[in-house]
């Protein structure tokens, strides 16, 4: 209820014999009008994919609630305690062995067709009024679609596969700098000459579309989302090619102009140098609202996954295959902690950046798992989420989920506490997450 206004609205100035009304006055406005308006809210959503898992054994805590005492994998995060929550528990009903990027976002087995994977419901809901809706970044640029070591987290509404890039001064480009006067001159005409193609093309299939069986046309209809989808996204292209670019600081920050993706072929390439580069476009992508959603495939399955400069005697793959030697499960939890670290820089990245009077990680929720966990298994996933302090996410520490609890609730959880409504049923989810929210 509004507190009383300091002077009635029905006040008069009265003198001998005579009075005269006041005109409206601040003072006689309610209290609450003077309240500050609640701070508007940018919700971020943000989903990564550490394929082959963890050592979950020295990743999980052995006790439960805020006060878990920490692990090797986790001493990192130490000084975040209280900004994140691991979960123990998750189950990924299509993931085990190295098929389970697939499924991830989607819950759809990789041997079948895929639809639209989460993350691309969000950008539809939170990321239309950015420069881009969505931003998929991974070790491994493209889509790796057909094989095990997929690239990408990102499906569209027709199941393609979102290519996702891995070269830092690529993405940094895109985001942040401005085209040069022969990059806008190229972009215009090829923009005229993309429309033309799409016009040809639809008229050509409407043609076509009356001399086809029920069949064919619902496979004409698919086509057709296709074509549509392609408009949009030029009309966004032309829309926001006239839009100045953010400039954000770069203090404290590395080197955009000398990266190079780790697919290259450069002895001097630093992991440590291209993870950093990586978390802080991230941070500066949702800093600048340049998107709302990003998909970061960290690592994939079977290729890749630890560099010379960490001195491991084998591959990351191979040390997965432990046969519980002492040396190999040592050594993948050293990479582990080394991933852990980075996951930390990003944290204190998130945390450093102010909006008015709250951090950046307060309105972002991060979450982060896997295909498999250790002994490439569907359960026993190495599943955290950070952030989100300002969404209604209220972090247990470690929690102690039933077992087999589908990942599905934890993207389920997420989704509700950013705005996004989710189609029914959503995967193979059972419902929220309700002890990481509060109310």
């Amino acid at each position: 209820m509004n507190k009383k206004s300091k002077l009635s609205r029905r006040a008069l100035l009265r003198g001998t014999g005579a009075a005269m009304a006041l005109p409206y006055l601040e003072a006689m406005m309610p209290a609450s009008a003077f309240a500050l308006p609640e701070p508007q809210i940018t919700p971020r959503l943000g989903l990564f994919y550490f394929g082959m898992g963890m050592n979950v054994r020295e990743f999980f805590p052995k006790d439960f609630g805020s006060n878990f005492t920490t692990t090797r994998i986790l001493e990192p995060l130490e000084k975040h305690r209280g900004e994140f929550t691991v979960l123990s528990g998750t189950y990924l009903r299509e993931g085990g062995g190295h098929k389970g990027t697939y499924s991830f976002a989607t819950g759809i087995a990789r041997e079948k067709k895929q639809s639209v994977s989460f993350d691309q419901i969000a950008a539809e809901a939170i990321g239309r009024d950015t420069r881009f809706p969505s931003l998929q970044m991974s070790i491994k640029r493209g889509t790796g679609f057909g094989g095990p070591d997929l690239a990408t987290l990102s499906w569209n509404r027709q199941g393609v596969p979102l290519p996702a890039e891995n070269d830092p001064k690529t993405l940094f480009n895109r985001l942040f700098r401005p085209p040069t006067k022969d990059e806008k001159a190229n972009q215009g005409t090829e923009f005229r000459q993309r429309q033309s193609v799409l016009d040809l093309v639809r008229d050509d299939a409407g043609r076509l579309q009356k001399k086809l069986g029920k069949s064919d046309r619902r496979l004409l209809d698919q086509y057709f989302n296709s074509v549509r989808e392609l408009e949009k996204e030029l009309e966004r292209q032309v829309q926001w090619s006239t839009k100045a670019k953010p400039n954000p600081k770069l203090d404290g920050i590395g080197d955009y102009d000398a990266s190079v993706p780790p697919e290259a072929d450069n002895a001097e390439f630093s992991y440590e140098t291209f993870s950093k580069l990586m978390y802080d476009l991230i941070a500066l992508a949702f800093q600048t609202d340049s998107t709302r959603v990003v998909t970061y495939v960290v690592r994939t399955e079977l290729k890749g996954g630890s560099y010379p400069e960490w001195g491991l005697s084998k591959d990351y793959h191979s040390l997965t295959h432990h046969g519980n030697n002492a040396e190999n499960l040592d050594e993948l939890a050293r990479a582990d902690t080394i991933y852990m670290r980075h996951w930390g820089h990003f944290l204190d990245r998130m945390k450093s950046i102010q909006e008015g009077d709250r951090r950046l990680l307060d309105d972002c929720v991060l979450g982060f798992s896997s295909g498999m966990g250790i002994g490439h298994s569907r359960n026993l996933l190495p599943t955290m989420i950070s952030g989100g302090a300002g969404l209604g996410i209220r972090h247990q520490g470690h929690l102690d989920l039933p077992q087999n609890t589908p990942l599905a609730n934890l993207w389920l959880t997420m989704m509700n506490q950013i705005g996004v409504a989710t189609p029914q049923p959503f995967h193979d989810s059972t419902g929220t997450i309700k002890e990481l929210i509060h109310g």
